[in-house]
């Protein structure tokens, strides 16, 4: 069963693939040997999940390829892919002789953007090879990020920013692609330009479950001292989580200190929300006129203290 239709390509890729001489008849849809078509030279995608490849060849198996390939013809002899590799592959899985596909004609450049825009729509590429295909495009056929974002339906600044990750030292890209590091954990590194100190500072973040945030901060301490994990390292386990243990407790006494303080002199319930930048007091009351005589307290302290609390909420 052979579905002549095109669904599912998506908006970008149907506006390349409308307006095309088919051969040899409009949407004529032939039976090609699988051994004649070659692969698409210009496909991004690296990585192909053999369990997913193996699912849609059973599924091949039993109910044959539903959308059919698309194909341009070579001058030599044969056909090129342009569209519908995976299903390609789990035919020739399947042990399929032939396979329905729509000869078309492309050139390079436009069987380029055909690869990138049906992987980018299918969510086929990770992020590094979506950055890669990016590059190329611009590279080969002298499209701007501008040019290129209106062809493939991304964004400029989508463009610019995967652009931008290439300019990770390739084992840190690594991570990324394998899911180790997250986007947010990854592109602080790229004010990083020694590739050494971008994988060592990468590792740390690994090591130390780092969030996004705290990826930023680690980078702005290298900027201003590169030699800050060195010093980091050398600086013994115990010593380091007992200075952080005796610390918290230093804090902990601090603010249960102040809480107690303060609902002596409040006669109410109140908490301390302690913050890395700002933190923050919560005073409980219980009617309008609780509130007010909260507030001739508090009022009572502004006069006799010019300068209050910069963070303060009731």
């Amino acid at each position: 069963m052979v579905s002549k239709g095109h669904g599912g390509l998506g908006k970008g890729l149907g506006a390349l693939l409308k307006n095309r001489e088919i051969t040899p008849a409009k949407d004529q849809v032939q039976e090609i040997a699988a051994d004649e078509i070659r692969a698409n030279r210009y496909q991004p995608r690296q990585n192909f999940d053999e369990a997913a490849l193996e699912d849609l060849s059973e599924s091949i198996r039993q109910y044959g390829i539903l959308q059919p390939l698309i194909v341009r013809r070579l001058p030599e002899k044969g056909y090129e892919l342009i569209a519908g590799e995976r299903r390609l592959r789990a035919a020739r899985k399947a042990g399929l002789e032939k396979v329905p596909a729509l000869v078309r004609e492309y050139n390079d450049a436009e069987i380029s953007e055909i690869a990138l825009i049906e992987n980018i729509q299918r969510e086929n590429l990770n992020i590094i090879e979506e950055a890669e295909a990016y590059a190329f495009l611009m590279q080969n056929f002298q499209l701007t990020q501008e040019m290129l974002a209106k062809k493939v339906g991304r964004s400029r600044p989508h463009i610019a920013n995967s652009l931008r990750l290439l300019e990770l030292a390739e084992p840190v890209q690594d991570k990324l692609v394998a899911g180790e590091l997250l986007m947010g954990q990854a592109r602080p590194l790229l004010a990083l330009k020694d590739e050494a100190l971008q994988v060592k500072a990468a590792a740390h973040i690994l090591a130390e479950h780092l969030s996004s945030r705290q990826a930023e901060e680690l980078v702005r301490r290298l900027l201003d001292d590169p030699a800050y994990l060195d010093a980091e390292e050398s600086r013994p386990e115990d010593e380091s989580a007992e200075a952080q243990e005796t610390q918290e407790a230093q804090q902990d006494a601090f603010y249960q200190d102040a809480v107690g303080r303060l609902n002596e002199y409040l006669g109410t319930k109140v908490r301390i929300r302690p913050g890395k930048k700002k933190s923050r007091i919560e005073i409980e009351f219980y009617s309008e006129d609780d509130l007010e005589r909260l507030l001739e307290l508090l009022e009572g302290q502004k006069d006799s203290h010019p300068t209050p609390p910069e963070h303060f909420s009731v």
